[in-house]
């Protein structure tokens, strides 16, 4: 009996391995349902986001908004999609929080979206205020900006879209030593830990700082910019850029550290090395995992035996116990930088933004649509 039980286990993982994984149309209802909920709360482009403080509304939360949006219209083009980060963009006048000449990634992210939306439709006043950015950072010797890790997903991949637009490799250069700076430089020596493959969010949290447990400090949400940030970059750039094989590396191994630490109910705790600091069920981080680890399968960076299992649990997790009817997500943290902030999480509880949650949905969705 035990023999046919293990049997039957095996026959249904082959399944789920080499048969369609997921319904598409399934999958695309989920996110059009969550995005339409967005899209009706917040119908005016340019309202400003009152929180504890008032701000305008093309900083970092609602840019990664717009890049799950984008993400949303690759893989089904609808226009109200198209108008709404359009619109966007025009009332922004195509620039940022603080206008051009700014180094803090979280302001420039938003130039992923007026990339895409540029080639869509090129016109040269649509990228004024991003090339004027990006020149300046090509120009000047810092490479120590990225100084907390978030901070690689919302710089990282405006440097390889700018690469592959202007086809010049200098893009890729500076955002390699950018990058390999706060890898390897930011605090003790580095925010990068290889024997974990994970990431301390920044320099605060690197040794002798650790969680109640005694572990390394490893934030499920930043982790998750970081593995997301190099899917994106290596779903942008060509087989040949250089350094290309820096960013598969560390993927896989980042990739690699996340599987034995899954819930059993799909999700990652906040606290990735210790499950009892806030470690309750997380949606953002758990999207951002999912994203990256569909992408590498999609893509045979990752194996398919290994990592659809994982995809499919956090992708289910997700729709079950995070999605509402009307499109509401829960268990999605505030903003912040350590598993303390904005808990308790909860179904229920609306986070302080809920833009760039979304944001991480629909990139992990679009994704999981991409999967065969």
């Amino acid at each position: 009996m035990k023999k046919i039980a293990i049997f039957t286990l095996l026959l249904f993982s082959s399944a789920l391995i080499y048969a369609q994984p997921f319904d598409r149309e399934k999958v695309l209802e989920h996110m059009q349902t969550a995005n339409a909920y967005f899209m009706k709360k917040w119908p005016d482009v340019g309202k400003t986001i009152v929180t504890n403080k008032e701000r305008p509304s093309n900083i970092w939360t609602r840019g990664v908004y717009y890049e799950g949006l984008m993400a949303l219209y690759e893989i089904w083009p609808k226009e109200e999609y198209y108008q709404y980060a359009y619109d966007w963009a025009e009332f922004h006048n195509w620039s940022f929080r603080y206008g051009t000449a700014n180094r803090n990634a979280d302001d420039y992210c938003a130039a992923q979206t007026y990339i895409d939306l540029y080639n869509l439709a090129p016109e040269s006043s649509k990228l004024k205020n991003t090339r004027s950015t990006m020149n300046m950072l090509l120009n000047t010797p810092q490479n120590d900006d990225w100084w907390w890790i978030d901070a690689i997903q919302m710089g990282m991949p405006v440097f390889a879209k700018m690469g592959v637009l202007e086809n010049d490799e200098r893009y890729y250069q500076k955002m390699y030593e950018m990058y390999m700076f706060t890898r390897n430089e930011h605090g003790e020596k580095g925010l990068y830990n290889p024997e974990d493959g994970l990431w301390w969010r920044d320099a605060d949290f690197d040794p002798p700082y650790t969680e109640p447990n005694g572990e390394d400090s490893y934030w499920s949400r930043g982790n998750g910019w970081v593995i997301a940030a190099l899917a994106k970059v290596l779903s942008i750039v060509p087989e040949n850029t250089p350094h290309r094989e820096q960013y598969i590396e560390d993927f896989k191994a980042m990739a690699k550290a996340l599987v034995p630490i899954q819930r059993k109910d799909g999700f990652w705790n906040v606290s990735l090395h210790d499950p009892k600091n806030y470690g309750g069920k997380e949606l953002s981080g758990t999207a951002l995992f999912t994203y990256a680890m569909a992408y590498g399968v999609n893509n045979d960076l990752l194996d398919r035996e290994i990592y659809l299992p994982i995809i499919k649990r956090a992708w289910d997790a997700m729709i079950s116990d995070g999605l509402h009817e009307s499109g509401f997500l829960g268990y999605l943290q505030s903003t912040g930088k350590e598993p303390k902030d904005g808990q308790p999480l909860s179904y229920d509880k609306v986070p302080d933004f809920e833009d760039y949650g979304l944001g991480c949905f629909l990139l992990a969705g679009s994704e999981v649509y991409k999967m065969k």
